[in-house]
């Protein structure tokens, strides 16, 4: 036997376990192909109708009608319970929303923006601005006549101030989004540091029971116009309108199976928090519930 055939030989009876059948032949893989089981049959066949599959036209998710007032689904229109004309205001309204907020189903700003003028109430939607990007916006914050709503030791409280300005406030700037959302959006946008800073000092707790709040004194975007806007316009029965919707869609969604969220402050000082919170953090807001007790 030559060398090259026996080290042949010996290597294919090395990787060929014992019994295994000799490969075959090129005449017999073409008679097993001719003669295909049934089952391999129906799993091309199976194979070629999992293909057509795609072919076939994709029908775009039908949204529910919404009404053009309101912008919720026809079927839980709240527009029997706005006014049935807008508010005579004279205060021209800015909100500055947190892009992920337009996308949520139970938001607050389309139910003020329906209370509203069209022409006195304007949602910048972003994060950043800058005045080579909202022109409008930077003249707004300019202006003497315009101060923006946001809590802090720097901000004063909005009917303390009005006592004492020399103009009287004609546009209010109003964050929307969650408060890291909106913290951010005031810490990293300068204009926003233009205008006064004003807070809001009133006893009312947040009715927006359907959305934990950080705390009960912690009002929503609709709230905290409600209260703003009827002490700048001299008028308490602007509150009153502005609440109605909100009140009428929390009492809607109890109804269908949503349930009243407590203030997150409230689960905390009675331990019900369910995330567990860093030792640093827990401490700090012992502090700060305690500096609350002292106050109260």
């Amino acid at each position: 036997m030559e060398p090259q055939k026996e080290a042949r030989t010996l290597q294919d009876a090395v990787v060929r376990p014992p019994g295994a059948s000799r490969s075959p032949a090129p005449e017999e893989e073409e008679r097993r192909e001719g003669s295909a089981s049934p089952a391999s049959t129906g799993e091309k066949a199976d194979s070629a109708g999992a293909d057509g599959l795609w072919e076939l036209p994709v029908e775009p998710a039908e949204r529910r009608p919404e009404c053009s007032r309101c912008s919720r689904p026809q079927k839980v229109c709240l527009c029997p319970f706005l006014p049935s004309c807008p508010l005579p205001i004279s205060t021209h309204v800015y909100i500055v929303q947190h892009p992920a907020e337009e996308s949520k189903v139970l938001r607050t700003v389309p139910l003020l923006a329906a209370c509203l003028p069209q022409d006195k109430c304007k949602v910048k939607i972003g994060r950043r601005f800058s005045e080579e990007r909202d022109t409008e916006l930077s003249t707004v914050c300019r202006k003497p006549g315009t101060l923006i709503l946001y809590p802090g030791a720097e901000a004063t409280n909005l009917e303390d101030f009005l006592l004492d300005s020399p103009v009287y406030p004609s546009t209010l700037i109003l964050i929307d989004g969650t408060w890291s959302q909106a913290k951010d959006i005031f810490y990293k946008n300068s204009l926003f540091r233009l205008p006064k800073q004003v807070q809001l000092k009133t006893s009312l707790s947040s009715q927006y029971v359907i959305r934990m709040q950080p705390a009960n004194r912690c009002l929503s975007t609709l709230e905290c116009a409600a209260v703003a806007l009827s002490i700048l316009e001299k008028n308490s029965g602007i509150q009153e309108t502005l609440l109605r919707p909100l009140q009428a869609l929390c009492s809607f969604q109890l109804q269908h199976g949503a349930q009243i969220r407590l203030s997150k402050e409230h689960l905390l000082r009675n331990g019900l928090y369910p995330k567990p919170m860093p030792q640093s953090k827990r401490k700090l807001r012992k502090m700060e519930l305690l500096m609350n007790t002292v106050k109260i």
